[in-house]
C-alpha cells in the first residue's frame, strides 16, 4: 500500500474525526476554553490562570467530554460531583460543565459552520478505491450530524462516536477501545489497521492498542509530542502520505 503510505498489509483506516477529518478542533479548543474561563472565574475571581493551549493538548483533546472536565479540573486541585447526563449546563457538577461545552460548540458550529479538510476525504476517498474499509472513531457525540453536514457519512463503513461508545459501554480515549471495537466491526486485525488521530491521546490509544500504524496529523505544532505518545510518522497533511490527497489545505488554523 506504498502509494498511501501506509504497511503493505494494511486492510483498513480508522479516522479520528476533529482535526483529522473536519477543521472542528479549533471549534472544540474554543468552547472548552470559554466554558472553563468562565468557570473558574466564577469560582477564583478575576485573579484566575485562563485555559490555554497547553491545558486543551494536555487534558480534553481527544477524551470523552466527562473525562476531559475530570482530568482538567483535577489539575487544578478541583473535584465536583459527577452528576446526572441530563444536568443543565449551569450545574456545578462534571456533567453540567461538560453540558455547558456542548451547549456552546453546538453554537459555534451552528453560526460559523462545518469546514473539512479536502485532503483528508481525499485520502479516503483514495484508500476506499484501493479496497481498503474506513471506520470513523470519536468521542464527539455529535458526530453523526457533523458528518452529515460536510456530507462525508457515506466514506465510512463503520462509525463508533461517543453515542455508541456509550451504548457499548466503551472507554474513550487514551485506552484503545473505541478503536478496537471499530478494526472487530470492520473484520480487520488492529495490527492490519491504521490509526489516523491528531491528539496526543489518540497516539496513546493507537500505541497501546498495538495497531499497524500510527499517523499523527500535526495542525498545531507538536509533532514531537505526537511522536513521543506514539506516532509511527507525523504529517501535516495527508498529501504527504499520497493517495491523491491535495498538497495545499489552505489555512489549517
Amino acid at each position: 500500500m506504498t502509494e498511501l503510505g501506509l504497511p503493505e498489509d494494511t486492510l483498513a483506516c480508522l479516522f479520528d474525526l476533529d482535526g483529522v477529518v473536519t477543521k472542528t478542533a479549533v471549534v472544540h479548543a474554543a468552547a472548552w476554553k470559554d466554558t472553563f474561563d468562565a468557570f473558574l472565574r466564577d469560582r477564583e475571581g478575576d485573579g484566575f490562570r485562563p485555559f490555554d493551549a497547553h491545558d486543551y493538548s494536555e487534558y480534553v483533546d481527544g477524551l470523552p467530554r466527562a473525562d476531559g472536565v475530570r482530568a482538567f479540573l483535577a489539575s487544578r486541585g478541583i473535584e465536583l460531583p459527577d452528576g446526572d447526563p441530563g444536568d443543565p449546563p449551569d450545574a456545578q457538577t462534571v456533567n453540567g460543565v461538560g453540558n455547558k461545552k456542548n451547549e456552546l460548540v453546538l453554537e459555534k458550529i451552528r453560526t460559523g459552520g462545518v469546514e473539512a479538510y479536502d485532503g483528508t476525504l481525499r485520502y479516503i476517498e483514495a484508500a476506499r478505491a484501493r479496497g481498503l474499509k474506513t471506520a470513523i472513531v470519536s468521542s464527539s457525540a455529535n458526530a453523526r450530524d457533523v458528518l452529515r453536514s460536510i456530507d462525508a457519512e457515506d466514506l465510512f463503513d463503520v462509525r463508533i462516536d461517543g453515542v455508541v461508545a456509550a451504548e457499548r459501554k466503551l472507554p474513550g480515549k487514551p485506552r484503545p477501545d473505541t478503536f478496537l471495537a471499530a478494526a472487530e466491526d470492520l473484520g480487520v486485525p488492529a495490527k492490519q489497521a491504521a490509526v489516523f488521530e491528531d491528539a496526543l491521546a489518540g497516539m496513546d490509544a493507537g500505541r497501546s492498542g498495538h495497531f499497524g500504524y500510527v499517523v499523527g496529523l500535526d495542525r498545531v505544532g507538536q509533532g514531537d509530542a505526537l511522536y513521543a505518545h506514539g506516532a509511527d510518522i507525523v504529517v501535516k497533511d495527508l498529501a504527504e502520505l499520497g493517495g491523491g490527497a491535495a498538497a495545499n489545505e489552505g489555512n489549517n488554523a
